[in-house]
């Protein structure tokens, strides 16, 4: 008798754990969105590794007693619950820092927003050290994220949110328009301050004279075009308006052009972000930010592209000339 009581008893211990066991299927992502190729799930002192597909998608069998935690080789383990799971089904964690995040703009865009945005953009050319800063690719994906940006703009000055899209894209271009020009200034009051004493300086193995004399000929013939196609070159419009207040290029001219090559920079990365996002989530059905590397690399190739040519075959010109 008492031998089946404990069989009976081991019976229904053993359907419990089964019944207590679920799969649910659940989507593992990181902090910009992307899903993880592989994950570890602990659970009651087991390990189980999984591999979910492209968008992180994957199901997991659970015991409804235990706590379980989420692990990635790169990521922070992540600690949750059946609960928690069951009512949303995402488990998001966040990859631990390396230096090639700062080449990701996506990077810059969760973690700093709006604020951070405007920052860069300012410090591009503001403060000259933002030379290495992804500029253009990072507009780029600000036209994608245009409305959760401003959404974060309105609410940070206490304002409802205007319902209007492009209410929404000529704020953010205006602003960041703004702190471009902002920036531009700056560098030009720069090479103001520190030119005339330049003209002066001794000939050294990086500096010649000539070198300043002929930038003064190229800005008073190309000035405008300079400052305004400097704006879609990468490192050179961090340099551009220095050089033009160290050669003394006009101010009003300055200004002019440099208000004419931020704003038709911001409005180009901007709305290229924004609507080529719409035109290809409506004609093949996937979402633009998904493939954002591939993206970037593109935006910078054709950013840099023009520079190279100029360095390699103006050299050549030279060479023949000469």
């Amino acid at each position: 008798m008492i031998k089946r009581i404990c069989s009976l008893a081991i019976f229904m211990l053993m359907g419990c754990m089964v019944i207590a066991q679920e799969e649910i299927n659940v989507q593992f992502i990181n902090q910009y969105g992307e899903g993880l190729t592989t994950v570890v799930v602990s659970q009651g002192g087991k390990e189980t590794t999984y591999t979910p597909d492209k968008a992180g998608f994957t199901g997991i069998t659970i015991n409804n007693t235990d706590s379980i935690m989420v692990s990635a080789d790169g990521f922070e383990t992540v600690s949750t619950n059946v609960a928690a799971l069951q009512a949303k089904p995402v488990v998001n964690l966040h990859k631990k820092f390396t230096w090639k995040d700062l080449l990701n703009p996506k990077f810059y865009i969760i973690n700093g927003g709006f604020w951070l945005l405007l920052f860069i953009v300012f410090a591009e050319t503001g403060l000259f050290v933002g030379f290495f800063l992804p500029g253009d690719s990072l507009l780029f994906v600000a036209g994608i994220y245009s409305s959760d940006l401003m959404h974060e703009f309105y609410e940070a000055i206490g304002i409802e949110r205007f319902q209007n899209e492009w209410v929404d894209l000529f704020l953010l271009v205006g602003l960041i328009s703004l702190m471009g020009i902002i920036g531009n200034m700056l560098g030009y009051w720069f090479g103001r301050k520190i030119g005339p004493s330049m003209f002066h300086w001794k000939d050294r193995f990086l500096f010649k004279k000539k070198y300043l004399h002929d930038a003064h000929d190229f800005f008073e013939k190309h000035g405008g075009g300079a400052i305004v196609f400097a704006r879609f070159l990468p490192i050179i419009r961090t340099f551009a308006p220095i050089v033009a207040g160290i050669v003394n290029m006009d101010r009003k001219k300055f200004m002019f052009y440099n208000i004419i090559g931020c704003i038709a920079w911001v409005i180009s990365m901007i709305f290229a972000g924004h609507f080529l996002q719409i035109w290809v989530r409506k004609q093949f059905g996937f979402e633009l930010q998904d493939h954002l590397e591939a993206i970037v690399i593109v935006i910078v190739l054709v950013t840099t592209l023009p520079v190279f040519w100029k360095l390699f075959f103006g050299k050549k010109k030279e060479k023949t000339a000469q």
